[in-house]
Parts: C-alpha cells; structure tokens; sequence
C-alpha cells in the first residue's frame, strides 16, 4: 500500500505537532514511541468507521492502541494510521448474568470499581491503569490467575469493526471462529470498541505485599518455591527483586536499596471461606516473616479494589525495556543461576525481576477458550530496566540475553502476548496449527492486510 497526502477529498487526519496527534499517540512506555504519519483517538463506532475509511483512502496501514501500556510490543507504523481507541459509554454491570460489558479504553480500575458494589471483580491485572481490551485479550495474568486462568477466558462477547467498516458482535454463536482468533490471536482483526467479560463472586480478599532486605533473598526465594510448589488455587503471587531508585514515587522503605518482594491475593468468594483464606495465608507468610522482619508490609484483609494495589506498580508513564519468558518447574540450581544474573551483579540495568506464580488454572484447557486459552508453565518471568539513553537500550537488551542464557534449560519457549515488553525479543504464544487458524482468520476478515502491522510477530 503507498502513502498518499495527508489531506484528501478536503477530510483531514490529526497530523504531527497538532494537539490531537500527540493525545493519540500517548504511551506508557516512553520508550516505545510510535511515531505513525497520523494519529486520531476514537470515542464512538461512527468515528471508527471514519478512520478507517480515511486510513483506506490513503493507503495506510493501521495500528490500534488505548491506553499504550502495551506499546513496546507493537511493531513501527511510521508511514501509517495509530487509532487510539477511548470508546464512551462507560461500563455496565449486569449482576445476574454476571458480567460487564466494556468499551474499548477503558481501564480496570472502573471495572473492579463497577462490579465492586455486586459482590463481584474481575480477572484483572496487576495495575488499574492498564487497559482492559488489549489487556484480556492478550491473555491476561491476574492476581486471581490460578482460580480462573487467563482472562481472556473470560471474555464472553467482542464488538468490533473489520477492515471493511462492518460493525460486529462475535461470541460462541455468532462467527465463533472469529471470537475463537480475538482472544490469544495476536490481533490485526479490526478495531475492538467493547466486550461482554464474565465477572466472579468476591466478598473480600487478603492481599498486599512484603519486602525483605537483600541479605535475607536467598531464603525468602527458596521458602517461597516451596510453598508455591504447593499452593493453592485460590492464591496467585509473584515474587520480585526490587532495584528502586531514590525518588520521591518510590517509598522510603525500598528507595535506594535492593529488595526482595511477595505480592498477590488470596481470593475469598463468599463468607464461608474466610477461615480457609486466613490459614492459606499464613501458610505463606508465616515461614517467611520469620525470616527476617520485611522492611515493608501491607499484606492484610480488604475489599477487591485493594488487589490493584498490592503489586505496587508505577502510574506515571516511564521509559522502559524489558524481557518476558514462560518457564517450567524450577529447582536451586536455577534460582542460583537467576540471583546470580540479578542480584549479585552491582551494575545490573534491571530495576526489577521476577516470577509470576502460574499452574492451577492457568494449566487447565477452556472447554470454549480462544486460540490462547491455556499456560503449560510454571512461572512467568519478566525483568525490566529504565531506559535513559540509547546506551541503556543496548545495555538492558544484553543484560536481558544474559538471563535467556541462564534460564535456557527452564525457557519453554512460549510467552504471554500482553507481557511483551520489545517487539525485537523472541515471542511466542501459539502452536504452529493455531498460527495457522488464525492466519487464515485474519485473511478472511482482513484480505489486503489494512491491520498487518497489528498483528504480533509470532503470527504472520
């Protein structure tokens, strides 16, 4: 497809340097600019269409994003169109059918705040300002991971526009092969406007985060993959270990120092299950607090809204470089491997590294999940680093392809769409007869590539 003039047929597109570009084209990750030829934010079906008209008009290819938090993933678009997605309508809970349908931009913070009054939540993420579309879509580890798998599980119905302009409303019953690519898929399909996600019952949660000072890391490490090795279902946690700089964001406690942390939430869906809840997490503090005191403790009983801040993400947009594996079972000889790389490194780039608790669910086939409906791992890993200058991009990406190296013997080879931090680095997500349905969904509902550049790398 060639580029034409930016204008045409006197309709116009927000171009760079106009204040419409430039809130279209807002990333979390300030290092992954997409730097499009043209930008547009979107706030109803009609002004979908439009672009989409326009971008076809021109010839240019188009990439779509809502609240950025996914942008390194996303391949350049320089000569071609960013619709950046912020659908209105709010969401609307139905507490019967439990779920909530959710226009496309809308973050998960309005969602668990929605279902919260109902008794219910969603599988959500780790931070409340993630978007919820690209987000569930991508696959989608929650804090309640382990007791309803990935989220995109539990997406219920999609609305979106295709190439064409058309206006859809795909589930189980209506172009199923369609719903089945969208969740896990890798995208290029169209332009998503909303989804029906399926909600679950909650009547509280304990959850938080402790930290531990770096001398105590080694056992809080190894008493944590002991208990995870048994863990129940209705508690998902991750451990990290924390590089935070001295800056007035981070906490006293964490600032200019090397951490250890345990996070997550230990899911009680109704009354009964209180007590339960209270010895399962003991069953996980306990040993560790007797450790060493944590420099830091929030762990405790509260309401679902709490769950959004128990990882501590940051709210500000950063710039950042990463990397993002799925491993199997793991013994000493790997965490040894993984503290080395990590923490006994003084000039390490990373800022943070860590495992995210998989099995119990995650491990479990969706009776109608997507082309991605199941995790056959263990933890998830991922490492990120601030990227201050072009030497610290080369310096991430090599620290990064040390820890591969190291991990290699556990490296499933496999990873979570929404977890990719680089488009450059390896990912995978799909079976090669998956890549295949879903190539040929994308044929059919996008014949001359309009969305090619919105599709991940591991399904072209």
């Amino acid at each position: 497809m060639t580029s034409l003039p930016a204008r045409h047929q006197g309709r116009a597109l927000p171009l760079p340097g106009t204040a419409d570009f430039t809130n279209a084209t807002q990333v979390f990750n300030l290092h992954a600019q997409p730097r499009p030829a043209a930008a547009v934010t979107v706030r109803s079906v009609p002004e979908v269409r439009e672009a989409l008209v326009l971008a076809r008009e021109r010839g240019m290819r188009v990439r779509v994003h809502s609240t950025g938090h996914g942008a390194g993933a996303g391949r350049p678009v320089r000569d071609g169109l960013l619709i950046r997605t912020d659908l209105r309508g709010g969401v609307r809970v139905d507490p019967e059918r439990r779920t909530a349908r959710v226009p496309a931009g809308t973050r998960w913070r309005a969602v668990v705040e929605a279902a919260a009054p109902h008794g219910l939540t969603a599988a959500h993420g780790s931070a409340g300002t993630v978007g919820v579309v690209g987000y569930a879509l991508g696959g989608g580890l929650s804090p309640y991971g382990r007791i309803v798998g990935l989220a995109a599980n539990t997406v219920r119905a999609v609305e979106l526009l295709t190439a064409d302009g058309r206006h859809h409303r795909v589930d189980e019953e209506h172009d199923p092969e369609l719903f089945w690519a969208l969740r896990g898929g890798g995208g290029g399909f169209g332009v998503v406007t909303a989804m029906d996600i399926e909600l679950l019952p909650v009547t509280a949660v304990i959850t938080g985060a402790a930290y531990w000072p770096e001398h105590a890391a080694e056992r809080v490490i190894a008493t944590w993959m002991r208990w995870a090795a048994h863990a129940p279902r209705d508690v998902t946690t991750t451990i990290r270990i924390l590089r935070l700089p001295a800056a007035p964001e981070v906490p006293p406690e964490l600032a200019g120092r090397t951490t250890v942390a345990v996070d997550g939430a230990v899911h009680i869906a109704r009354p009964a299950g209180i007590t339960v809840a209270r010895q399962h997490a003991d069953d996980l503090l306990r040993p560790l607090r007797a450790i060493a005191t944590p420099v830091l403790d929030t762990w405790s009983e509260g309401t679902s809204t709490d769950v959004l801040n128990a990882h501590g993400d940051p709210h500000t947009p950063l710039p950042f470089l990463g990397d993002h594996m799925l491993l199997g079972d793991l013994d000493a000889t790997a965490i040894d491997r993984l503290l080395d790389a990590i923490r006994n490194r003084p000039t390490s780039p990373l800022v943070v590294s860590g495992l995210r608790q998989l099995g119990g669910a995650y491990r479990a086939p969706e009776r109608a999940g997507g082309a991605l409906d199941r995790l056959d791992a263990a933890y998830s890993y991922a490492g990120s680093g601030p990227v201050l200058a072009r030497a610290h991009a080369d310096e991430i990406r090599t620290h990064c392809d040390e820890i591969r190296r190291v991990l290699q013997p556990w490296d499933t080879g496999r990873t979570v769409p929404c977890f990719v931090e680089d488009f450059t680095r390896p990912q995978r997500h799909l079976s090669a007869e998956h890549v295949l349905s879903v190539a040929q969904v994308r044929q059919r509902v996008d014949p001359e590539g309009l969305f090619r550049v919105d599709a991940r790398s591991d399904v072209d």
